[in-house]
């Protein structure tokens, strides 16, 4: 490859590498540098060619363009400047750095002393500096091709009301499915394939949420374990779909990963199925002050990353793994949008989950709802009309803000999860607690104009027991995890209601089973916006493993043979009533009174619920009658029996005509006002009026 002599000018924008007019052009941002340099490669990004000065900088970007290239150029940057850990300033040319823009990524990282800044096992530790080149063995960008807005015709756009959604990792749903050729197992392509599919539309999900697919690296505790980070939760690429979930003939090529993405997304919008992005712009892989200098510290460390107010040497620890991206920073947020914005319009998807959410609002005085951050994202007008959800809380002061994000935002509700586990496992949550999560926690929730909506409702995720082990274990088990059973949440609330791990008894199987149902139904039916984890519609277990992130073997992958199949057509069942009964997905909060649409709630008894009911700790049985808007009589009536014995609960408004029972259990009778209505142990039933 001929290269030029010298570099042009060139734009100061966008950032990072565009082919346009025959050459390449190049925009990267520092306040604090010096000089930064491009180094070009040749294609394998073992030998460097040539390196150029880039002009500027100029309002904090340097920029430059190189004529008589294209697309495939493989380069790094070297950024120069003071090297002051005590001022925040960690340059190092010695350190070739990956273009944080990079759109494709090519090599194979590894965990080695020479990717530091400092010399490890100096006196000094951080504040010495490495000189050492580590260019031979650091990541590369490479050029992509310009960028072709992704097509939109097929893209399915649901309302909030009516989303459903799935929690899912891409190779653990599809490696060890059966339906699925051998060779797209595991794959995007395999999650795609008719297969696939067809499990989606037979439960009645419409929003598939992946996790994290950013290009990720193993942390070195991983790599000295010979374990991987499986979840995906430590990005260094966040413009490259991950390679490893590629088909093994695509890997190596960049454009070819993401082809096979996009693909994907293409394949499950014809199905009328979303897609929406678990995303981590919350720290980096560059760890705390003794990681790493691969990218962003190298090109300007003080203005990526929150600094420790007393001590500018230390990053500022808020997310629990090592660092947190200075999110306030005007050019962090242009830098997440502009990676939000290539996820839509380049690679078709339709939302963001955003991990440890409340990082993006932070400010020198904890977190804002109203921060800079979130107005540029709601104002964007390529992002208008994605969806949106936080997981609400980070790992440090002030970090629980379930209830206060902003605009259009959905919210996962761990008080939902927490009190539907504590109503069915028996340990402790009342009627009224129960009552308020199924009704979408208007005490956290209604306030401003925010809607029911903005709760998802959950009882599993990928973080914790799942479904099948919260019902079967009453202590974690993650000692194959390698940190002596340290790590992942102490106390999960779970009940093996009397036998730890799998066992013969039938009858604790039998209660194991019936609980199960109970939780699924309630997650699907209640008020709110429903989220279902990968697996739990088929009684998926992870032997007790309740941080499972570094496991990618057997244990995260579902177990398609051992499948529940009742538990599936009970999910099927509950979702199809969901989709057929406006009330089940009421979009506004219940009146108390009719002219809209309201609820009132019941005890066994057939009366109406009073205080002393209320706070009747002795009672836990009881049933609302939801009343469309202006409506004489109810339209449906829910009852909820967490007891291990069935009771006799009278109707009132009838005559019903019961259409689910979680447990299994019940015919379909017809009930006549005054009549007893026989309720089994640990159930939900819905009635509709006839």
């Amino acid at each position: 490859m001929a290269l030029p002599p010298d570099l042009q000018p060139g734009w100061h924008e966008p950032l990072g590498a565009l082919a346009r007019d025959g050459g390449v052009n190049f925009a990267v941002p520092s306040e604090h540098a010096t000089r930064i340099e491009l180094c070009v490669f040749d294609a394998e990004g073992q030998r460097e060619l040539r390196r150029y000065a880039l002009d500027g900088p100029h309002d904090g970007v340097f920029h430059g363009f190189l004529p008589g290239v294209g697309p495939g150029l493989v380069y790094g940057l070297r950024a120069h400047g003071p090297y002051a850990p005590e001022q925040g300033h960690r340059f190092n040319p010695h350190k070739l750095l990956l273009d944080p823009w990079a759109r494709e990524i090519v090599g194979h990282f590894g965990w080695r002393a020479e990717h530091h800044g400092y010399e490890l096992g100096h006196p000094d530790g951080p504040r010495s500096l490495d000189t050492r080149d580590n260019a031979a063995q650091a990541l590369k960008a490479r050029v992509a091709a310009p960028p072709v807005p992704h097509l939109r015709a097929h893209r399915p756009r649901r309302p909030v009301a009516g989303m459903v959604l799935y929690e899912v990792h891409v190779k653990g749903f599809s490696r060890l499915l059966s339906g699925v050729p051998e060779a797209l197992r595991g794959t995007y392509a395999g999650l795609a394939h008719p297969a696939a599919i067809a499990h989606f539309k037979r439960l009645g999900v419409t929003t598939l949420s992946l996790l994290p697919v950013q290009y990720c690296i193993d942390e070195p505790h991983l790599a000295e374990r010979g374990l991987h980070n499986y979840w995906g939760y430590n990005t260094l690429g966040f413009f490259c779909p991950d390679p490893r979930w590629a088909q093994a003939a695509h890997r190596h090529d960049p454009t070819a990963v993401a082809a096979e993405f996009r693909r994907m997304v293409d394949a499950l919008h014809e199905a009328g199925l979303e897609v929406v992005l678990d995303v981590v712009y919350n720290h980096t892989p560059e760890g705390n002050e003794f990681g790493p200098t691969l990218s962003f510290r190298g090109l300007d460390n003080a203005t990526w990353y929150r600094l420790a107010a007393d001590d500018r040497a230390r990053n500022e620890n808020l997310t629990g793994c090592g660092n947190t991206l200075n999110c306030a920073h005007p050019r962090v947020t242009q830098f997440v949008l502009d990676s939000l914005r290539h996820w839509v319009a380049e690679m078709g998807v339709d939302g963001f989950r955003f991990d440890l959410a409340p990082v993006l609002g932070r400010t020198n005085h904890g977190y804002d709802p109203n921060a800079a951050f979130f107005t540029a994202l709601r104002q964007d007008p390529v992002l208008a009309g994605v969806h949106l959800i936080a997981e609400p809380w980070d790992a440090a002061y002030d970090g629980y803000q379930v209830g206060r994000f902003p605009g259009r935002f959905l919210e996962w509700n761990d008080k939902f999860r927490d009190a539907v586990r504590g109503y069915w496992l028996g340990v402790g949550t009342g009627r009224g607690e129960f009552a308020r999560r199924f009704m979408a926690s208007s005490d956290v929730f209604h306030h401003g104009q925010r809607q029911p909506t903005a709760s998802i409702n959950f009882v599993a995720v990928h973080d914790g027991f799942t479904l099948a082990d919260l019902t079967s274990y009453a202590a974690k088990h993650n000692h194959a995890n390698g940190e002596g059973n340290r790590d992942g949440r102490d106390g999960e609330l779970a009940a093996n209601f009397g036998a730890e791990g799998p066992t013969d008894d039938a009858a604790i199987n039998a209660t194991r089973v019936r609980v199960r149902r109970a939780l699924l139904a309630t997650t699907l039916l209640a008020q709110g916006t429903p989220m279902l984890c990968a697996g739990d519609e088929i009684g998926n277990s992870q032997g007790g493993n309740n941080n499972a992130y570094c496991q990618d073997n057997a244990t995260t992958w579902l177990d398609w043979e051992r499948a529940d199949g009742r538990l599936t057509e009970l999910v099927a069942e509950a979702l199809a009533l969901r989709a057929q009964e406006p009330l089940l997905r009421h979009p506004r909060w219940f009146a108390s009174a009719p002219g809209d649409a309201c609820i009132a709630w019941y005890a066994p008894s057939g009366h109406e619920m009073t205080p002393s009911d209320w706070h009747d700790a002795g009672q836990r049985a009881f049933g609302a009658q939801l009343h469309d808007a202006g409506a004489a009589q109810p339209r449906l009536m829910i009852i909820f029996n967490p007891d291990p014995a069935p009771l006799p609960f009278l109707l009132c408004n009838g005559p019903w005509q019961l259409v689910l029972d979680s447990s299994g259990e019940s015919a379909a009778p017809l009930v006549l006002p005054g009549q007893p209505l026989g309720v089994p142990a640990r159930s939900l039933l819905v009635l509709r009026h006839v």
